[in-house]
């Protein structure tokens, strides 16, 4: 299942020199010498129906104490930068919007947006202080649209707060629990998240091992 150099767009960048990464049964997963970014190309991707039946079968209870506290690790260095009565838009939000409901407990007012269970494209005519992305750039067939029409609505001075796990090294990939969940297709590393930051004029900082805040400068 190897290919060629250049034979997949990356879906960040849009380099096209990209290289083959790995392969299993399933897939196969490319890597940009540009961005970093390792992603499954198009053609392997499951359907949008097989992709929400998966999701359907998630159990993210909004009242969950474990689910909250998983959240928390984005909500809670946020917190420390954008004080409250601020908006912010949990983009992703999934059918257990916990993240939403701690944030407005908090004082902070909250949008929802999610293509399967919030489909609000009244987000796309707003502007947030902040912005949330949990467990959701990992799903992004095209990072390299959506990311830049995410981030055209954070407010300057505002923040785009991600988490997703991170690519260490090709070893440690092939045996990444991460990759065996099939609506995963865009992987990033710290090195991604730092051209990111550079393509969008952001700063970046990291946080524990699977948080990223992206800071637009005022």
């Amino acid at each position: 299942m190897t290919s060629k150099p250049g034979q997949y767009v990356c879906p960040l960048c849009a380099q096209d020199d990209t290289h083959h990464y790995h392969s299993d049964r399933r897939r196969r997963y490319y890597l940009c010498p540009t961005c970093s970014l390792v992603f499954v190309p198009a053609i392997d991707h499951i359907s949008t129906a097989q992709e929400k039946a998966r999701y359907d079968r998630h159990t993210n209870d909004v009242h969950d104490a474990g689910y909250r506290d998983f959240v928390s690790r984005v909500l809670t260095p946020l917190s420390k930068h954008i004080l409250p009565p601020a908006w912010g838009l949990d983009f992703g939000c999934g059918p257990g919007p916990a993240l939403a409901d701690m944030a407005r407990k908090a004082g902070y007012h909250m949008s929802l947006f999610d293509p399967f269970y919030a489909p609000n494209h009244q987000i796309w005519t707003m502007s947030y202080d902040f912005i949330t992305c949990t467990e959701v750039v990992e799903h992004l067939r095209r990072p390299g649209f959506t990311l830049p029409r995410v981030w055209s609505l954070v407010r300057p001075g505002g923040w785009l707060g991600i988490m997703t796990k991170l690519v260490h090294n090709q070893a440690a990939f092939a045996q990444w629990h991460y990759i065996r969940d099939e609506t995963h297709v865009s992987f990033f590393s710290q090195a991604s998240f730092e051209w990111l930051a550079d393509h969008l004029s952001a700063q970046v900082m990291f946080y524990g091992r699977d948080v990223i805040l992206l800071h637009k400068p005022g």
